[in-house]
C-alpha cells in the first residue's frame, strides 16, 4: 500500500510537469490577412514575443493554476498539507483547460495587434492540457486517500478517514439544522417591516448628513 502511494504521488507530479512542458509547445494557430503564424501557450499566456502580442488571461489564469498544481505536488513530497492543494488547483485547472479546448479559440485566444485575423485553430497541445490536468488530479486524490487511510491505519482507531470524517460532519449538521425553530409567518412580516423601517431611517439619515456637509463645503470653497 506505500508503494501504491508513493507510485501515485509521483504520477501526480509527472502529469504536472507534463502539463507545464505542454504549455511550451504549439498552441495556436493564427491567419491573419498579413501573416500566418503558431504562438506556444507560454506566449498567449504572458503575451510578447516577436508581435507585441496580448495577454490572454483565461490561459495565464490556467497557467497560473497548472504551476501551482505542479509546486504543490513537489512540496506534498515534503508536506503533507500540499495533499489538499495539489488535486484542488489540479481540478480547476483541468475544467478551466476543458472549457477553453472545447470553446471557440476566438473567445480565449488575443490575437491582438495582429489585424484582420481570419482564422484561429487550437493544436492537440490544448486538450493534451486539460488530460494531464485531470491525470494529475486522479493520482493526487488517489495519493490523498491512499495515505489518509495509512494514517489512520498506523493511529490503530484513533483517528477517522476523510470520508467517515465527512459522513459525521454531515450527520452533526443534520442535527444542528433539526434544532432550529423557524419563526411563523407573523414574526417574519414583522421582522421584515422592523428591518425596512430601520434601513428607511438610516438611509435617510445618511442623506441628511451628505446634503449638510455637501452646503457647508459649497460654503467653505465660496461655490
Amino acid at each position: 500500500m506505500k508503494i501504491l502511494n508513493k507510485v501515485c504521488q509521483i504520477l501526480a507530479l509527472l502529469f504536472g510537469i507534463s502539463a507545464l512542458v505542454l504549455f511550451f509547445t504549439n498552441f495556436a494557430n493564427v491567419k491573419s490577412l498579413t501573416t500566418e503564424t503558431s504562438f506556444v501557450g507560454s506566449q498567449l499566456a504572458f503575451g510578447g514575443g516577436d508581435y507585441g502580442l496580448a495577454k490572454s488571461a483565461d490561459i495565464l489564469f490556467c497557467f497560473v493554476l497548472t504551476a501551482l498544481a505542479t509546486i504543490f505536488g513537489g512540496v506534498s513530497f515534503a508536506s503533507k498539507g500540499a495533499r489538499f492543494a495539489t488535486p484542488a488547483f489540479g481540478l480547476a485547472g483541468a475544467i478551466y483547460m476543458l472549457v477553453i479546448a472545447l470553446s471557440n479559440p476566438f473567445y480565449y485566444v488575443d490575437t491582438r495587434p495582429l489585424v484582420l485575423v481570419s482564422d484561429v485553430t487550437y493544436t492537440s497541445s490544448v486538450l493534451l492540457t486539460a488530460i494531464a490536468l485531470f491525470g494529475l488530479t486522479v493520482f493526487a486524490v488517489a495519493h490523498l486517500l491512499i495515505d489518509d487511510y495509512l494514517i489512520v491505519l498506523a493511529s490503530k482507531g484513533q483517528k477517522l478517514t476523510i470520508a467517515k470524517r465527512v459522513v459525521r460532519f454531515i450527520k452533526d449538521y443534520k442535527s444542528e439544522v433539526k434544532k432550529i425553530v423557524w419563526p411563523g409567518p407573523k414574526s417574519v412580516i414583522k421582522n421584515t417591516v422592523v428591518v425596512l423601517a430601520v434601513c428607511l431611517v438610516i438611509g435617510i439619515v445618511i442623506w441628511l448628513v451628505d446634503f449638510g456637509l455637501g452646503n457647508l463645503l459649497n460654503l467653505i470653497w465660496g461655490k
